[in-house]
């Protein structure tokens, strides 16, 4: 797919919906998913393929990072063929760019720490306020180097020995889960396994420490859950695996919602009818809202937004805990500026901790079409107001979800303008295209 060219130094007008929907989106793979698959590929015990890949910022991050470390790695007909480092081999100095994407500043250390170079590891400007304690904390405990440059957070120096031991660990993941996955990951290749727990605050995102045990499991590794805050992993090989990528379920969100703002109905194709993506959570999240969703037998989720916002048909505020879906928030929160009565969504507190910080992002973002918005400890009490006339800028803060948040508004409110449409890159070069074509109603499923 062709995709046009976006500056952020054009702001992007949101188009407005002028009728009803009936569209059906193809949304591109799990970020998510696939990079998680391309690390286990480049670690694996032989080649393997992946099938309709992810192409976006985040995954030819990942990929360069993975080939930096020794992996061979080829576009060809649609598929990627992943051809496994030799970490062991790995000498002399690397560097990896991490631009923003948190699977790759965190997911790679511990496979750098396997190697006996020196990794050196940074990204965006934004990507070094970014968490990183957890992981660096873990890897000293068991034993590697780190070089830090810039306390808990990027940039740092991974100085590898070849091997890291493992054993029984305690981390505090509660910023993120994707410390959990970091180094469940890349346990089967320590020497003695990984016993890991977490200790601290509420884990946010269990879903995605699910997703990273199933991908594990499916490659023959013996990675488990005791609890809802133990993961022992025993130590062994990576099979290697051919396999097709999910679509990214979470970046159908603000097509689905568009459905509830516009009316009319949004269909995404090849909707997995089991998945540890929390995207899944759509199919009971969005009829709190008024929609009518459904999975038919060939794998097309709907959702029917009825008369729609637009329409006159505002929905009634809800209150939500997302902590196990926190990056479905953004979106859910613009749902939520439009509702008719205020609502609250709890259990996001580790959304500070994302591509920016999302609660005060969208404080001060629905501020600006109207909205009273109280942020709170763990999430955001969202009071709907009347939009402004004219035009409105809709600040981007480089944050993909944030971007796809302006989108929607302008679905409603004539006049906004996104100042960095191009951010949703990181996940989803097509999200403009796919955009205009959701408006254009020229879509059908094919049967």
């Amino acid at each position: 797919m062709a995709h046009t060219s976006y500056s952020p130094d054009r702001p992007w007008p949101a188009p407005t919906a002028q009728a009803p929907l009936d569209a059906v989106v193809e949304v591109p793979g799990s970020k998510s998913l696939a990079n998680r698959e391309l690390v286990l590929a480049a670690i694996a015990d032989a080649p393997g393929v992946i099938r309709k890949p992810l192409i976006a910022r985040d995954t030819a991050l990942c990929e360069a990072a993975l080939v930096a470390l020794g992996a061979e790695i080829v576009h060809a007909e649609g598929q990627l063929h992943v051809a496994p480092a030799s970490l062991g081999e790995m000498t002399g100095e690397v560097s990896i760019d991490c631009g923003l994407a948190g699977t790759v500043m965190r997911f790679l250390p511990p496979l750098a720490a396997l190697t006996k170079a020196r990794v050196r590891f940074d990204g965006d400007e934004a990507a070094r306020l970014r968490p990183m304690a957890a992981v660096l904390d873990a890897l000293e405990v068991l034993g590697v180097t780190i070089e830090r440059e810039n306390g808990d957070a990027l940039p740092f120096t991974v100085v590898g020995r070849g091997e890291v031991a493992g054993g029984a660990l305690t981390i505090d993941a509660s910023k993120s889960s994707q410390f959990v996955s970091a180094l469940l990951l890349a346990a089967p290749l320590f020497t003695d396994g990984l016993t890991l727990r977490h200790e601290g605050a509420e884990l946010p995102s269990l879903p995605h420490i699910e997703m990273t045990l199933a991908c594990l499991r499916a490659r023959g590794v013996n990675a488990q859950a005791t609890g809802t805050a133990s993961w022992p992993v025993e130590p062994g090989s990576i099979g290697a695996r051919e396999l097709t990528l999910e679509p990214d379920l979470s970046n159908a969100e603000p097509f689905l919602i568009a459905a509830i703002i516009a009316g009319g109905l949004v269909s995404i194709p090849s909707w997995p009818a089991t998945t540890a993506q929390v995207g899944a959570q759509l199919a009971h999240l969005l009829p709190r809202f008024g929609a009518v969703c459904s999975l038919d037998q060939h794998g097309v989720f709907r959702c029917d937004g009825g008369d729609g916002i637009l329409s006159g048909a505002r929905p009634d505020g809800v209150e939500l805990d997302l902590s196990e879906a926190g990056e479905l928030a953004p979106n859910l929160a613009v749902l939520c500026a439009l509702c008719s009565t205020p609502s609250i969504l709890r259990g996001i507190g580790h959304l500070r901790g994302h591509e920016t910080d999302r609660l005060a992002a969208l404080a001060t973002e629905l501020t600006k079409i109207g909205a009273s918005v109280e942020v709170l400890d763990d999430g955001l009490r969202i009071t709907p107001g009347e939009p402004p006339s004219g035009t409105t800028h809709w600040h981007s803060y480089a944050d993909h979800r944030m971007a796809t948040s302006g989108a929607l508004l302008g679905l409603a409110i004539p006049g906004i303008r996104v100042d960095d449409i191009a951010c949703t890159s990181k996940t989803m070069p097509e999200f403009p295209t796919l955009w205009a074509g959701m408006l254009s109603r020229k879509a059908e499923v094919a049967e």
